[in-house]
């Protein structure tokens, strides 16, 4: 039997398995173990490897040769189509607060409103904000200036004002969009992007402030690590740029906020129309729910801060600006393409509904499989990103063919990969590194600090979310 699978790449035939369910689940064993053993090992590029896994598991599935390239190209696009748009925007906003002092007067502004003594507090809240848009390892380089002028002025460990920090930048890159890991996880799963953003939040908020500001401020009481002697110059702009007064803190916050408003706009109009208190057939609504989604969001909010963040410089400076925030993120965009083009070959052979039917009788519930599989991929290769997008990709199949999953069951499971995808991190994870160098500690203090803050942030995360998918 045959059913014929049309997309905007190829048109491709969706076979019956060429396997039973036991040989399936030994073939996705074995073509997860490759990857690893070629990224860890081998030290293969993600991306290479990811698409060297989907070719050969394609060929050993038994896919028709005519179909292999289309399936491929088929699972690659469909996740590219959304997660470009979004990551390449996001960087651009990001880049964009960086550069014009943004970061800098968010951090400023909040230690004024909040009090010296709630300084960790108030770091940590101008990375949570800063951290919608711009991704970890960024966010936290920006940050660190900041993070050191606040140790050096109020005293104390490093670590009372640095775990919340990066803590938050963790947080908002697992947890929420246009974050490359859940917005690809969300569209491998077919997750409401608006609703991942709402939820995300709503567990992501309580879970830093258990895990990461908690954790750390009762750490830097107990650990004394003194202010590195290092980035004292504070954030710099791009060569050629010439020093223009930052931009107002409302500005700062009013770009932080457009997007969020703008996509709580179409999921607020999106559950009306539903209870029927608006007619979603309405022209208005369509339209609100149009400027409403997340790359239109993101379009209007890139277009706001180039005008607004601008300060007086010319056109090509700003330019130049936005165009170098492109550069860093494009071996993201691929791997997270890769990583949908493993889950469309998974989805084709047939590994995926085998997965679904061995977790079925073993009553393993989905969301509890999601965590456990992707806390295992986070061990085995250190990488977040390609432990989501792989996770995501192995139980899409899976998810499809569970019964009885809403929207917010999805967002969970969505939540609860990116909460395994953050526990643990060690030495294989270029962000133990980064943290750990930056804040001058050596490999066990940082496992006795990063480490333990990223499980407890995962572990908190992962219990929220499956409380709110059984509640709900």
């Amino acid at each position: 039997m045959t059913t014929t699978v049309h997309t905007q790449f190829a048109t491709v035939e969706a076979v019956e398995p060429a396997y039973s369910a036991g040989v399936l689940l030994l073939i996705a064993v074995a073509a997860v173990v490759l990857l690893l053993f070629l990224i860890m090992t081998l030290k293969m590029h993600a991306f290479v490897a990811l698409v060297l896994v989907s070719f050969l598991t394609a060929i050993v599935t038994k896919i028709p040769f005519p179909d292999v390239v289309p399936t491929m190209l088929s699972g690659f696009g469909a996740t590219l189509a959304t997660v470009a748009l979004l990551v390449g925007l996001g960087a651009m906003i990001g880049r964009l607060l960086e550069v014009t002092g943004g970061a800098q007067v968010l951090a400023d502004t909040l230690i004024n409103r909040f009090g010296e003594h709630r300084a960790p507090l108030a770091l940590g809240v101008a990375s949570l904000l800063f951290g919608f848009p711009i991704f970890f390892d960024a966010g936290l380089v920006v940050m660190l200036p900041i993070i050191f002028s606040v140790a050096r002025r109020f005293g104390g460990s490093v670590l009372t004002y640095g775990l919340p920090a990066a803590g938050a930048f963790a947080v908002m890159h697992a947890f929420v969009p246009p974050h490359p890991g859940p917005v690809a996880a969300g569209e491998l799963l077919g997750a409401d992007i608006g609703l991942l953003v709402v939820f995300g939040l709503l567990i992501g908020l309580p879970t830093w402030y258990l895990a990461s500001y908690l954790f750390g401020t009762w750490t830097g009481r107990r650990m004394y690590i003194p202010v590195p002697e290092l980035l004292v110059g504070g954030v710099s702009e791009p060569e050629g740029s010439e020093d223009r007064p930052p931009p107002a803190f409302g500005t700062v916050l009013f770009v932080l906020l457009l997007p969020l408003l703008l996509i709580f706009l179409n999921t607020g109009l999106n559950t009306l129309g539903a209870a029927g208190v608006v007619d979603p057939d309405a022209t208005w609504v369509g339209l609100l729910r149009m400027i409403g989604q997340t790359p239109i969001a993101l379009l209007i909010t890139v277009i706001v801060a180039t005008v607004v963040l601008s300060g007086g410089r010319s056109k090509a400076d700003v330019e130049q600006i936005v165009n170098s925030a492109l550069g860093p993120v494009c071996a993201i965009i691929l791997i997270t393409g890769a990583g949908g083009m493993f889950g469309g070959v998974l989805r084709a052979s047939g590994i995926g509904e085998a997965l679904a039917d061995s977790l079925e009788s073993t009553g393993l519930p989905v969301i509890v499989a999601a965590f456990v599989v992707a806390t295992a991929l986070r061990v085995a290769q250190g990488s977040a990103t390609v432990a989501l997008t792989t996770t995501a990709g192995l139980l899409a199949p899976t998810v499809a063919a569970t019964s009885g999953l809403t929207s917010i069951d999805l967002v969970c499971i969505v939540i609860a990969i990116a909460c395994g995808s953050t526990v643990l991190s060690h030495v294989n994870d270029s962000g133990f590194w980064l943290v750990g160098r930056f804040f001058g500690m050596d490999e066990k203090t940082t496992l006795k600090t990063w480490t333990v803050m990223e499980t407890l942030i995962g572990t908190v995360g992962f219990v929220f979310a499956l409380g709110v998918s059984l509640a709900l």
